[in-house]
């Protein structure tokens, strides 16, 4: 029997906050449950993002609120050697092009489309332009970025909590970066090659994510890594009364200030099981309490509105 593997995977661009926590706790619970190894990767490719001390900070929050892993971190700023092997094998078969547009290059392009996130998808201007890298970088005078080259395929994707979700990767995604124009591998990339290296088997993540699994997925195909696609579990976000993603817009949130502020830990644990579908109970101290009370059917399927102007975590 295959070992199933999951990850906790938080990004040291900002703190740990009431949504990033809900998300890894139903994953640590899934894990616990069923039995699930839990590796630990930090992020930290978005070198202008990163925050000092950051992944550090992300890790006492985690264990702040009891949540453990069995392996990690895993850091994948030391995994660029890595990256660029994968990077190499797609521009070689064909799969991956250099790509010397600009960001107002692709937005003011005719006609130009946009995903559902409002991201301009790219025409495809670079396809077949350059016969290298190299090429690409003496005509410029800059240097490219790698775009994997999307197949015109419709792409049927089951989901663990959404169910069958059919893409069209061209009209909807268009072709996307692997390697910024630095040479750092960009997210998607990175993703990959990182969960095929550590046998994940199992990726739970907000649904913000969900255009993110057929990108990932033509990622696999292409490396040569079908077999290796994990099984996908999306879950929905905890949103602002404006209904947009929770973020600082809308106010502190953060795990590390509440602990500032000496709210306790299972004060937090409590908010958040409500939010799985765990039912109301003040003894819960440890989410390790949680796991016999959890099941994703239980987990609601609508958005969780929070508003931190009225926070019932900070009242008395």
């Amino acid at each position: 029997m295959t070992l199933q593997c999951t990850r906790l995977a938080p990004s040291p661009t900002g703190a740990l906050h009431l949504g990033n926590a809900r998300t890894f706790l139903v994953n640590w619970l899934l894990a616990r449950r069923l039995g699930w190894h839990i590796l630990l990767r930090i992020e930290d490719l978005d070198g202008p993002r990163i925050k000092p001390h950051a992944a550090e900070q992300a890790m006492e929050d985690l264990r702040w609120l009891g949540l453990d892993w069995d392996q990690g971190p895993i850091m994948q700023s030391v995994r660029q050697a890595r990256y660029d092997q994968a990077i190499n094998q797609l521009i070689a078969k064909g799969n991956a092009y250099p790509c010397t547009c600009s960001r107002s290059e692709i937005e003011l392009a005719a006609s130009a489309p946009h995903a559902e996130d409002g991201a301009a998808i790219y025409p495809g201007t670079c396809r077949g332009r350059f016969a290298t890298v190299e090429d690409a970088t003496h005509q410029s005078g800059r240097r490219p970025a790698i775009r994997f080259a999307v197949p015109n395929q419709i792409m049927l994707i089951h989901d663990q909590l959404i169910g069958d979700i059919q893409f069209n990767p061209v009209r909807q995604l268009g072709d996307f970066v692997i390697a910024k124009n630095d040479g750092t591998a960009a997210y998607q990339l990175a993703v990959v090659v990182d969960d095929a290296d550590s046998k994940v088997t199992q990726v739970v993540r907000g649904d913000d994510l969900l255009d993110s699994t057929p990108r990932q997925m033509l990622l696999y195909q292409a490396l040569g890594l079908s077999a290796r696609i994990p099984t996908y579990t999306h879950l929905p976000l905890v949103i602002g009364p404006d209904g947009r993603r929770l973020a600082k817009r809308h106010g502190d949130t953060r795990l590390a200030t509440y602990r500032q502020r000496g709210v306790p830990a299972t004060r937090v644990l409590q908010l958040l099981a409500g939010w799985c579908g765990i039912q109301s109970d003040p003894t819960l101290s440890h989410p390790a309490d949680c796991i016999d009370r959890f099941s994703l059917s239980s987990l609601p399927r609508h958005p969780i509105v929070y508003d931190p102007v009225h926070d019932p975590l900070l009242k008395d």
